[in-house]
């Protein structure tokens, strides 16, 4: 299967250490996709516009809720940063990251959103030429938290350098941590430090490792050196057509009506419990080429994964890469393994390893239009 064009994030350097936690994890999603479909050479091409059924899923905004979308255009308007002098860091201009947002309807009927930056933020994001960094969109796709968000841009900033050293309250700060959260190093360390390490080797293109680098009065930790790397294990690239579309049913009843008609037995999917209709179930197998096992495997996935809000195109999309050799069959079987109650060997989910679906529970469609 032909991989779509990775979509690169450029971000200059101090703009990311600006932003810190004004924004929540689906602003911050929408701002990665802004800085990925705008090109930072070409100031021309600062309005980006998405469909509305894709604002709504990058923003997990409810379709029947216009007022809620109206509070999320709107705070979207309120995200400033303050920059400071060159000359004297007690001086600085704050402004606004983006001057207007738009929901509209184009001459196809269809509604959309369309976002434009705040002129005076115009050299935060256009016609830079040094201290920026870049990344491919599908890392923080994969995302789940502020915090993991924040710890990879972070990272992906100081890459080039192979290691660096950071104040533990610097960390924080560009984390968009209060003074008081986590006034426990230990706490810091175990909920947050070792939380983002385990989920950006997972998840991600970088790995870190991380140590003491300094202490104060009475053994307290100061400052931490991390040492970044390559990383080439992680286990699923999420890409944006797979994030925000809204397709894959359609895509799905179109190739059931292209394909000649054949007559597949539903009944043995009754170990899906949820209420799902003849025609989903249908769907379900034909994307599975008939094989019920593939979507026992998968469906399998989805009730130990949890929290799948589309179950439907969510086993569509993963019986299709199971068949495809997307993914690995996730069992191991121990051969010599029995359990007391029965002589047939087991089967051992490797979930560790699947964690990478976690998000792909916001996965409805392929498709994406290119703004």
């Amino acid at each position: 299967m032909q991989k779509s064009k990775a979509k690169l994030v450029e971000k200059r350097n101090i703009l990311n250490e600006l932003i810190s936690r004004k924004f929540d994890l689906q602003e911050l999603r929408l701002f990665s996709i802004y800085l990925s479909k705008i090109n930072a050479r070409e100031i021309s091409t600062r309005v980006v516009r998405l469909e509305l059924r894709q604002f709504y899923k990058i923003m997990d905004i409810s379709r029947q809720s216009d007022k809620y979308l109206r509070e999320k255009t709107n705070d979207l308007l309120t995200k400033i940063v303050n920059v400071p002098d060159e000359n004297n860091s007690r001086n600085y201009t704050a402004f606004q990251l983006f001057k207007k947002c738009r929901i509209a309807t184009d001459e196809n009927g269809k509604r959309y959103f369309e976002i434009d930056a705040h002129d005076d933020a115009l050299p935060l994001m256009f016609v830079y030429k040094g201290k920026y960094f870049k990344y491919e969109l599908w890392n923080v796709l994969n995302l789940d938290s502020v915090n993991k968000f924040r710890m990879y841009e972070i990272l992906k900033e100081n890459e080039w350098r192979g290691e660096f050293i950071i104040a533990v309250e610097e960390l924080k700060t560009l984390l968009g941590m209060d003074k008081k959260e986590y006034s426990s190093y230990n706490d810091f360390k175990k909920k947050v430090i070792n939380v983002c390490q385990k989920s950006l080797k997972e998840k991600t293109d970088i790995s870190f490792t991380y140590e003491t680098h300094s202490r104060g009065d009475a053994g307290k930790i100061l400052s931490l050196r991390f040492t970044i790397t390559k990383n080439d294990s992680y286990t699923n690239q999420l890409n944006l057509e797979e994030f925000v579309g809204t397709q894959v049913m359609e895509n799905a009843r179109r190739e059931a009506e292209s394909k000649p008609e054949t007559e597949l037995d539903i009944s043995g999917l009754k170990f899906i419990t949820e209420k799902l209709t003849e025609r989903d179930k249908l769907f379900i197998l034909q994307a599975a080429d008939g094989d019920i096992a593939s979507v026992k495997i998968v469906y399998d996935m989805a009730k130990q994964q949890g929290g799948i809000n589309d179950l439907v195109p969510w086993l569509i999309a993963m019986v299709k890469k199971l068949k495809n050799g997307e993914i690995s069959q996730p069992i191991n079987v121990i051969k010599e393994h029995r359990n007391r109650f029965c002589n047939f060997e087991e089967r051992v989910y490797d979930y560790a390893e699947l964690e990478r679906l976690e998000n792909e529970r916001l996965m409805a469609s392929i498709t994406v239009d290119e703004a």
